[in-house]
């Protein structure tokens, strides 16, 4: 079950991000700024938290996402992480499916997600490949060096 993120998960959340070791502290900081966000403005409409639950009710991944600004129909997924205890699961494809669900719902039309060239990264793009996200762009040495901004996309709808 994917579900919006409450104020009783921040601490699961946050411990999911970090056990999957994927993010540097500067990265775990900014998740957590923008969930803190998330849970005191619940007006803002620039991103939604939505939690995958396992079959009894914990929390197994979590995922943020939001339309791009300044575009028409285009959506980002910002960050996605699932228990390491629970990955290969399913969680995580179930939360990519209902963003692009949510997404057709709104009238969008493509989904955008960037990633790491690094070689701990190769599951993760191989994971986005296998759900028909396809690297539309690189820049080279974007984070530092010897690591490259990898751009993925799939166009919803008519396009698939």
């Amino acid at each position: 079950m994917v579900r919006p993120m409450t104020s009783v998960d921040r601490e699961r959340v946050m411990e999911i991000i970090r056990a999957t070791r994927f993010f540097v502290p500067d990265e775990i900081k900014v998740a957590e700024e923008l969930i803190d966000i998330y849970l005191s403005q619940p007006e803002q409409q620039d991103y939604q938290i939505v939690v995958a639950e396992d079959e009894n009710g914990k929390v197994a991944g979590y995922m943020t996402y939001g339309p791009t600004p300044l575009t028409e129909g285009t959506w980002d997924l910002y960050w996605i992480a699932v228990s390491p205890e629970v990955q290969g699961q399913g969680y995580g494809q179930l939360l990519v499916r209902y963003l692009e669900n949510e997404v057709k719902k709104k009238g969008g039309r493509l989904v955008m997600i960037e990633t790491s060239s690094q070689p701990k990264y190769l599951p993760t793009r191989k994971f986005y490949e296998k759900l028909g996200y396809r690297e539309m762009a690189r820049i080279p040495d974007f984070y530092r060096p010897g690591d490259d901004r990898v751009i993925f996309g799939k166009y919803l709808g008519e396009k698939e």
